[in-house]
């Protein structure tokens, strides 16, 4: 059975209504070496609700050379996926409830980006002085590859390892992209 083109187009339509509804953002990336010597390594999940105005981050590592001392995302590197920044994300210097004083482990904690003691004071300066614009700000230079994620430890105090994250395409962009090729197919049969 042979589906009408504006049967597709009205499934692709649905579609996409669908997609522009979902309002979260997953970012992944890989802890590396910060440093040299560092020997740490370990994975990064945020998960952005623009509607909750919340980051989830879930991070686990392993084999630090030292043991952790400090965590926090910095903001905003002049190239993506390189350079250094001032810290960004952290409540009075440090992430809360990082846990402090291992060389492996996890940390999952969904952040309240509303608040404004949850960016350091020059990023939220920075950004406007409001927690809107620190948010804003954040979102789009973890979108772009100019904001990081980083673990300092005892051996390497400015950091030992980081992460710059990519942003995962939701399952429902998939689903549109899919269906827009089938009707891109279907097109060209007809």
């Amino acid at each position: 059975m042979r589906l009408p083109s504006h049967a597709l187009l009205a499934t692709v339509l649905a579609m996409s209504a669908t997609a522009v509804s979902a309002h979260s953002t997953t970012f992944t990336g890989t802890f590396a070496a910060e440093a040299l010597g560092a020997t740490g390594s370990g994975t990064l999940s945020l998960e952005y609700d623009d509607d909750g105005h919340t980051l989830l981050i879930n991070a686990t590592w392993a084999g630090l050379s030292g043991t952790t001392s400090n965590a926090h995302i910095h903001c905003c590197t002049a190239a993506p996926n390189t350079g250094t920044a001032g810290v960004a994300l952290a409540q009075g210097g440090i992430l809360p409830d990082f846990p402090l004083g291992v060389s492996s482990g996890s940390y999952m904690k969904v952040i309240d980006l509303t608040q404004t003691n949850q960016y350091s004071a020059t990023f939220l300066a920075n950004s406007g002085g409001t927690a809107a614009g620190a948010e804003a700000r954040l979102i789009s230079n973890l979108t772009s590859g100019n904001a990081y994620f980083n673990i300092h430890t005892t051996t390497f105090g400015a950091g030992e390892i980081r992460s710059f994250v990519t942003a995962v395409p939701e399952p429902e962009s998939y689903a549109l992209m899919l269906a827009g090729l089938g009707l891109l197919a279907l097109r060209r049969r007809s």
